[in-house]
């Protein structure tokens, strides 16, 4: 039964949604005339497109950066635009060169030819926290296979990634590419981004569990993310100053908004004091009282539940303010809170999208593992992991225990889980989370999620074929 809203009669109602078929019919009915254009390009063509995409980010680095912050009042400037640069560069490294078009590969042992087909009309529901580069990243994803694709911004972003597919389109328009192959909604709703996931080919859902969960109802294919909640393992063989500088560097890139960003730092309660040492020299102001840990744990999760709205992308001189902690230095990059247990006995276990990290010790490396399972059962399942070792056992004891989508190794894991120039992730805005995080895939989105496959099979006469004998021998 629909539940009206105070005041709305039905017929309203049904007018609101007439008129919101017809908005997106209309911009869907465009996307495919550009997208069907567009398909009959060759793969030169198609990389011309896909590499100006990520250009014009890159070029309008600055303005995009800026813009983002004013207008969520979420990150930094500098950390976007770092994220505006690197994205760029590293997403468009990995594309460059890949066959995407037509046939893209041939397995003569097995007799078989795969041929790479658009989907058509791809839709991006974009999130708050990266306005920006998820619309170029998934521009740049359909565009590499030949789709269209039709944007529709978080309602606090708006501004940000309807600025965003200006400057993409100028550069396509620039080459000559057919009009119209990258949308967006300009005035966004929850009503349009629901009825944009029912008109579309495929959705890219890069929001909440609730968003996520639409997408996955709207009757389309969807690509969705889960949630973060990134446990940092750190080994007895670790250096532990330069553990803490890349932990404090993920937690406090862009004001710790990412999916990607260290929360939770589990270490040998031998090393406890030399770790807390080691994160003070690197900016962290640490709470080692329980009644300040218990205004931190109250006032960013009141009675135990979601995390307060004032949080999200706050400053550590803000989080001071909100928690009513004092003494915080003005200084201080990031918080470091002892905890009163692991999982659901401790809030701060959460994801956290603002800079605190939560303490934890353990004796044995079976007990950090516990503990970081238990955290990610509570919250953050199939997201990542960032191990801090060099001890290959304990590095793979982890992967085979702990069910996440990926392992950052001597990493930082608020810049490197989503890819980057020194690993084999695929850089991305959008990470899988696997069915444990309720997703399609377990890995990080990229291009060929938003092909089809044909196969051609020709028979292989000269194929080896095994006997009964050899088949069922033991």
């Amino acid at each position: 039964m629909r539940i009206f809203p105070c005041g709305e009669s039905r017929k309203e109602f049904t007018l609101m949604e007439q008129a919101v078929k017809e908005y997106l019919d209309k911009m869907v009915e465009a996307s495919r005339i550009a997208q069907k254009e567009f398909e009959t390009y060759p793969q030169d063509k198609v990389d011309q497109a896909v590499r100006a995409v990520g250009k014009a980010v890159y070029d309008n680095a600055e303005l995009l950066a800026h813009m983002a912050v004013d207008e969520t009042k979420m990150g930094n400037y500098n950390d976007k635009i770092a994220k505006c640069v690197n994205k760029s560069k590293s997403v468009w490294w990995r594309m460059k060169d890949k066959k995407s078009r037509g046939i893209i590969k041939r397995i003569p042992e097995l007799g078989l030819v795969e041929v790479a087909k658009p989907i058509g009309v791809i839709g991006c529901v974009a999130p708050t926290t990266n306005p920006v580069i998820n619309v170029m990243q998934n521009a740049m994803c359909a565009l590499k296979c030949g789709n269209s694709m039709i944007v529709s911004p978080h309602p606090r972003a708006k501004q940000s990634s309807v600025k965003t597919v200006e400057v993409i389109n100028e550069a396509l328009d620039a080459l000559g590419m057919p009009k119209n192959l990258i949308q967006v909604i300009t005035e966004p709703s929850m009503e349009l981004s629901a009825g944009l996931m029912s008109a579309v080919d495929l959705c890219i859902c890069t929001g909440g569990p609730g968003l996520v969960k639409a997408a996955y109802s709207s009757g389309k294919p969807a690509i969705g993310v889960g949630q973060g909640n990134v446990q940092v393992l750190v080994d007895r063989d670790a250096d532990l100053d330069q553990v803490a500088a890349m932990v404090i560097k993920g937690r406090t890139f862009d004001n710790g908004v990412l999916c990607t960003c260290e929360q939770n730092v589990i270490c040998p309660e031998d090393k406890k004091e030399e770790m807390i040492a080691a994160l003070k020299k690197h900016g962290a102001y640490y709470i080692g009282d329980p009644e300040d840990a218990a205004k931190l744990r109250d006032t960013a999760f009141p009675n135990g539940g979601p995390v307060s709205k004032e949080y999200p992308g706050a400053s550590v001189k803000k989080i001071a303010q909100l928690s009513g902690i004092q003494g915080i230095p003005e200084d201080a990059k990031a918080i470091v809170s002892c905890t009163r247990g692991y999982g659901k006995e401790e809030p701060l276990a959460k994801e956290k999208l603002f800079p605190v990290l939560a303490f934890f010790t353990y004796d044995k490396w079976e007990d950090a593992i516990h503990i970081a399972k238990t955290n990610l059962e509570m919250e953050g399942i199939g997201h990542s992991v960032v191990i801090h070792s060099n001890t290959p056992e304990h590095i793979e004891a982890v992967a085979e225990a702990i069910p996440v989508s990926r392992f950052a190794v001597n990493q930082v894991g608020g810049t490197n889980l989503g890819g980057a120039m020194d690993n084999g992730l695929n850089p991305t805005t959008t990470l899988g989370c696997g069915t444990w995080g309720n997703n399609s895939i377990s890995e990080n989105f990229t291009y060929y999620h938003l092909m089809n496959l044909t196969r051609i099979s020709y028979r292989v006469p000269d194929m080896y074929i095994p006997t009964d004998e050899e088949i069922w021998a033991e």
